[in-house]
């Protein structure tokens, strides 16, 4: 296809991308320029590029046409709108090639062309030049010119798209919307040609039952286009299928009827009533006989109805306990007509919820409500046998409801609804949750347990239980069941065997002895056992369910040999003086380990003493040695094992007796006697000495390779205090216990040693000093540290005294300080001293060249007037000289504190005129002077409070810091202006104002008096001429303007100043207000017709001559109105009735001020306006041959002449077709017609005596016949 041949005048193919190498290609065989577009063809392909760029061209013309539509008659405008379309055209049209936009690359010369073309264009609308073309007639040689309605073939257009016209109210309406206005014809009847009366029973076969809280149901009779004298009702009995006849008499209908109108609202008794029939007894009604007032019997549908007991349903309760995977194995039971339907619910454990729909039909019913019911007949009535209606009697029927509960915990089954074959139907839902339901009548509730299991807890074959002999212990039952029910005071019953221990080897393990059976909880115990042997448990149950037995289900129960000692002894020597120092005992036990052996130890005068010794073999060792001599006593009175309890062994005459001298021997009070020591101070040590007194305790001091020996003889108590001599030199030292000798004379070697730390120097404090002096200024009130130096080990401890003045007394603190360059944190000035100091373990040494610092405070910021300001005391007020409006003004400020400031203040308006106002200020001053500003702009008394003042080391304190207030009056300045500035004030030449003066009125502002300066400059004139106004003692004045001043023209007035009595002026020579003056002649208007009276929706137009624009002035409905017109047309449409009247009109040279007074009226008639039915669809529903009313209510003037039509009724899917037009006329308001054939009535068109309209056409016309009447 691309190599098919092209005309030479063809179209340049559309480059297009390539399909393998996705370069841009021309289809054209090798002749298409190599210059791609400005915009590359796979960002945007060459149609889209020609689509926007239509767009765009599109876009200019609809704006063109735009500015064509508002373009009025002024050449100046019409000049400057032809200039921008020339110079937009040439920029799109010259700018377009150089996109290179395929298919759009023209020539310059086609270009130029076009760019030509447009700009005729351009002249032809914005000059609204009329085209003419030429053409020859015939074969003559003369041109006839013909002219081409351009204007207003675009007006036509613009008409279609934008259809608004200005209205008598000033805005714009649409035509439309008033002429074809759908509610001046409003309603249409419709009659109906119905059949003969007609009545059914339960037409809509609603389904009745009773019970104990209904004892009747209102059967709904339905009669139509009849008044029933006598109704009949056949009944027949559901229990013994006996008929009876049921007679409503005449009241009793009259009774029905009214009270059917006053609850259904009806007051037209032809339509469809619907009679409430009550009966009280259950059976099948069937409507048998209803007479109406013509003692003609009416057609009657066949329609049965039954009235049967409503469905009611209950539980069969059965016991709520079950066992897990148990069946449920309970009833519903259903009274109601079947076949009936019933909903329950299942609930499981709160959680898991179902709903169960069961539908039953017993075997053996033959039921007609089971069938398909194509007519309202249930049975046939043979008048030979009665009728059989057992089928609709209630049945009582159980429902077996069986499932397994394979789930532990609560379960519950509700019943929620049940249908009977009628149809009526129960709700037993509450509007609560289901869950909070517990009537038991509709519930089967069940507790689903688990089987119990039990076990032994602790014991079995391999770990016996031991007991004591003639002793019992509970068996260890230990519960398996997870039953989430279980309260724990549920009863297991639990059997269990026992085989004596000395059977166990000749009849066997498993050998049945002996059987029991116990009952218990989960929180008791289990059976007390003593008798040693094999205990085996065989079975568990509870009152619900039956259990499994776990291993271990077995233990042994031993009996133990009773606990027993014997003890063996042996002396301990003394190696030097060879006395007794202690006693040696072999203990062998016999038992169950673990044992406890308890003795009393006794010296001789002195106290019993229990001890308890814990044995956990069957054989050890006693080692009894005192610490100091004497007659000891040892007697093991009891002891027990693991399984025995205390037995006593005071029947074994356990008991030693023995002399004994203990060796001396001596040691440190402390476990950890190392001290920390200060030099030249001694060190003291706690000795604790063993053996008989006295004493001789040698030991050593050891220092570096200094060795000093020590001795001390006479010791006579056994807690003795050792204290060295002063330690002169610092470092490690070393304290050994050498030796001991006490009494015997034996000399033990001793093994104590205690290391001491000796400082080698003293600690010491100081106050270090800041920028070379021991003293600071600090902001007040603020935390200051003052630097201390300190030697020695932390923590330090230092007392200092403080003085608040030189001679005050001072009070002594003291600080805990951590670091050797700490500070010591104080808040208050004056003299700080060191007293004294004291490290971790040394007191030290005060530097009394360093010991005191001096703490002051730098002075807070303060403000106060300078002396140049001129400022006065009055009444106890700073008060500056008051100024003007809008003058220069400064007061200036002397500041207190180190720059630079932050000056905050507040200044309070009570302005002259408006509410009082407070405005906050904030200057940065960087030297001790200030000047601030003062605020003229608005007349009124101002004062500033300064407030908050801080400098460069104080924030501000509103306890520390004293406001300062200045208060000044700012005149204000005089104004003068018109009253109604900017007006044109226009006077036209008439006889009765020749011979006066013009006014301007002045409103002045200030302090009276005043003086004027007033200038008036005539048009074309560059100097003004001044008039002086002095002494104006009012505020209004009124300026008069002789006529002897102003020419046939414009003038404009000026005020120039204005001065008051406080010496302020205003000067407005250049941007003062102005007013002009302009004397005119006066325009004129005329009606274009002659008639008075219009309709709504007709247009009024006026011809107009002056120079455009002009203004026009009118009333409409007592409503002053004014419009603009630009041309000497004026045209305006009725939208809605009322009294139109021109009051003046002013041209453009003569504004409102010599506006021409007329008084021209029109009047305004609404259209008239018909409603059929009040406006309504009515439908009437007649027999044949009678008649129905149509209501026609109209407005207007009348006369009324109105056309309605009669068509068919309208069916679904057809059309109505017109049967006949009729033409009727109404002197009145109100006409009614009577018509007695079937059809809808509507009225198409209607005309009062002034105006006309119709729904066919919308058309209005006052002038013309609107309707032709035969």
């Amino acid at each position: 296809m691309n190599n098919t041949p092209r005309l030479r005048s063809a179209y340049p193919v559309t480059p297009r991308k390539d399909e393998r190498g996705g370069s841009n290609v021309d289809a054209s065989a090798g002749s298409a320029s190599t210059d791609q577009p400005v915009v590359p063809l796979d960002i945007l392909d060459a149609p889209s590029q020609r689509f926007y760029v239509s767009a765009v061209y599109i876009a200019l013309t609809a704006w063109r046409l735009y500015d064509y539509y508002r373009l009025v008659s002024d050449q100046t405008d019409s000049l400057w709108l032809f200039m921008k379309w020339v110079s937009i055209d040439g920029v799109f049209l010259y700018g377009l090639p150089t996109l290179r936009v395929p298919w759009l690359e023209w020539s310059s010369t086609t270009m130029t062309v076009i760019f030509l073309i447009h700009a005729c264009l351009n002249a032809v609308l914005m000059f609204r030049i009329p085209v003419r073309v030429f053409s020859l007639i015939g074969f003559a040689e003369n041109l006839t010119g013909i002219q081409i309605p351009l204007e207003a073939w675009l007006i036509a257009l613009t008409k279609v798209l934008y259809d608004r016209e200005l209205a008598v109210s000033e805005r714009r309406v649409k035509p439309a919307s008033i002429l074809r206005n759908a509610s001046l014809i409003l309603g249409k009847q419709i009659i109906h040609i119905l059949p003969e009366g007609s009545a059914v029973l339960n037409p809509d076969l609603l389904p009745f039952c009773l019970d104990r809280s209904k004892s009747s149901v209102d059967l709904p009779l339905r009669i139509n286009q009849t008044t029933p004298i006598l109704i009949e009702l056949l009944r027949i009995d559901l229990d013994t299928n006996q008929n009876e006849t049921i007679t409503i008499s005449k009241k009793e209908i009259k009774r029905l009827k009214k009270q059917a109108e006053s609850e259904n609202g009806k007051k037209d008794l032809s339509g469809p009533q619907t009679l409430k029939v009550s009966v009280k007894h259950t059976g099948l009604y069937r409507l048998q006989k209803l007479v109406d007032e013509s003692n003609l019997e009416v057609q009657r549908r066949m329609s049965d109805t039954l009235v049967v007991r409503c469905p009611s349903a209950s539980v069969k309760s059965v016991s709520q306990n079950k066992c897990l995977s148990q069946l449920s194995d309970f009833f519903l039971q259903v009274d109601a007509t079947p076949p009936f339907k019933i909903k329950y619910s299942k609930i499981i454990n709160r959680e898991d919820q179902s709903n169960v729909y069961l539908t039953i039909h017993p075997e053996t019913l033959d039921s007609p409500l089971a069938k398909q019911r194509t007519s309202g007949a249930l049975v046939k009535l043979d008048p030979a046998q009665r009728a059989d209606v057992s089928w609709a009697r209630n049945q009582h029927i159980e429902i077996p409801i069986n499932e397994t509960l394979g789930v532990s915990g609560g379960w519950r089954y509700s019943i929620d609804e049940v249908h009977d074959a009628c149809g009526n139907f129960v709700n037993y839902t509450r509007a609560l949750d289901s869950l909070t339901r517990t009537d038991p009548r509709l519930e089967q509730t069940f507790i689903v347990r688990d089987p119990p299991k039990i076990a032994l807890a602790g014991y079995n074959l391999e770990k016996p239980l031991k007991v004591a002999k003639g002793k019992s212990a509970t068996l260890p039952i230990q519960f398996a069941s997870s039953d989430n029910d279980d309260t724990g005071s549920d009863q297991y019953h639990i059997s269990y065997s026992y085989t004596p221990e000395s059977q166990l080897s000749t009849v066997g393990d498993n050998a049945l002895i002996h059987a029991d059976k116990i009952s218990m909880n989960k929180r008791g115990s289990g059976p007390r056992i003593s008798e040693p042997g094999l205990y085996t448990l065989n079975s568990v149950s509870t009152d619900y369910c039956s259990g499994d037995v776990l291993e271990p289900s077995s233990c042994m129960l031993l009996n133990p040999p009773e606990p027993d000692l014997t003890i063996t002894s042996e002396i301990i020597p003394d190696k030097c003086a060879g006395h007794s120092i202690g006693l040696l005992l072999d203990l062998d036990l016999l038992g169950t380990p673990p044992f406890q052996v308890s003795y009393n130890l006794q010296r001789h005068g002195g106290s019993l003493e229990s001890k308890v010794v814990k044995i956990d073999h069957m054989r050890t060792q006693l080692e009894l040695k005192p610490t100091e001599a004497g007659h000891y006593t040892y007697e093991f009175v009891d002891m027990n094992d693991a399984v025995y309890s205390m037995r006593s062994l005071r029947d074994k005459n356990l008991k030693f007796e023995q002399d004994v001298r203990p060796p001396a021997s001596a040691r440190f009070t402390e476990k950890n006697p190392n001290r920390f020591a200060c030099i030249q101070e001694p060190v003291s040590f706690g000795i604790l000495l063993y053996g008989e007194e006295p004493w001789t305790l040698e030991y050593e001091i050891v220092h570096g390779k200094q060795r000093q020996r020590h001795k001390i003889e006479g010791i006579d108590s056994h807690l003795y205090t050792l204290y060295t001599d002063n330690l002169k030199e610092g470092g490690k030292h070393l304290l050994s216990l050498a030796s001991v000798t006490d009494k015997s004379g034996c000399k033990v070697f001793l093994q104590q040693e205690a290391r001491i730390e000796v400082r080698n120097h003293r600690p010491e404090a100081a106050f270090r000093q800041v920028q070379g002096k021991r003293s600071i200024q600090a902001l007040e009130g603020k935390e200051i540290s003052l630097p201390i130096r300190l030697t020695g080990d932390a923590p330090w401890k230092i007392t200092y005294n403080y003085y608040e003045a030189q001679d005050a007394t001072p009070s002594t603190h003291s600080a805990q300080l951590k670091y050797q360059n700490d500070e010591i944190r104080v808040k208050l000035p004056g003299v700080y001293e060191i007293r004294d100091i004291h490290d971790k373990t040394c007191p030290g040494s005060v530097d009394t060249a360093a010991n005191r610092f001096s703490v002051s405070w730098l002075p807070r910021p303060g403000v106060q007037i300078a002396e140049s300001s001129s400022v006065e005391l009055v009444d106890h007020k700073l008060v500056k000289k008051a100024v003007c409006e809008g003058d220069q003004d400064a007061m200036e400020l002397s500041l207190i504190g180190s720059p630079p400031f932050n000056l905050r203040y507040k200044v309070h308006l009570k302005p002259d005129r408006g509410t009082a106002a407070v405005g906050r200020r904030k200057d940065t001053v960087g030297l001790n002077t200030a000047s601030v500003r003062m605020e003229t702009s608005v007349a009124g008394l101002y004062e500033y409070e300064f407030c908050e003042l801080d400098d460069q080391l104080y924030e501000y304190d509103k306890r520390k810091f004293k406001p300062l207030s200045v208060e000044q009056r700012v005149n204000n300045r005089p104004t003068a202006t018109f009253v109604t500035p900017g007006k044109i004030y226009s006077f036209c030449f008439c006889k009765e104002e020749e011979a006066g003066d013009e006014v301007i009125p002045i409103k002045l502002v200030g302090a009276p008096p005043f003086s004027l300066e007033i200038g008036i400059r005539r048009h074309a004139t560059a100097k003004p001429e001044i008039v002086n106004v002095p002494h104006i003692g009012t505020h209004d004045y009124n300026f008069h303007i002789p006529h002897r001043l102003l020419s046939l023209g414009k003038h404009g007035v000026s005020i120039r100043k204005v001065q008051d009595a406080n010496g302020c002026q205003r000067v407005t020579e250049f941007d003062g207000p102005v007013v002009h003056v302009e004397v005119v002649d006066v325009p004129s208007i005329s009606t274009n017709e002659a008639t008075t009276d219009y309709c709504v929706g007709e247009r009024i137009s006026y011809t107009l001559s002056g120079t455009p624009p002009f203004n026009v002035f009118y009333t409409f409905d007592g409503a002053e109105r004014k419009a603009t017109v630009p041309t000497t047309n004026f045209r305006r449409l009725a939208e809605k009735p009322g009294t139109f009247t021109i009051k003046g009109v002013s041209d453009k040279a003569s504004t409102d001020a010599c506006k021409a007074r007329v008084s021209i009226t029109k009047i305004i008639h609404e259209l008239p306006s018909v409603r059929i039915s009040k406006g309504r669809t009515a439908e009437v529903d007649i027999h044949e041959g009678g008649e129905a009313e149509i209501l026609f209510e109209f407005g207007g003037t009348p006369p009324f002449h109105f056309t309605y039509t009669r068509s068919t009724n309208a069916v679904k899917g057809k059309k109505s077709v017109l049967l006949e037009t009729k033409n009727e006329v109404s002197h009145e308001h109100v006409l009614l017609i009577k018509a007695s054939e079937e059809g809808t009535y509507e009225v198409v068109a209607i005309r009062d005596r002034f105006c006309g309209f119709t729904s066919q056409r919308s058309e209005v016309r006052s002038k013309q016949q609107l309707l032709t009447f035969k």
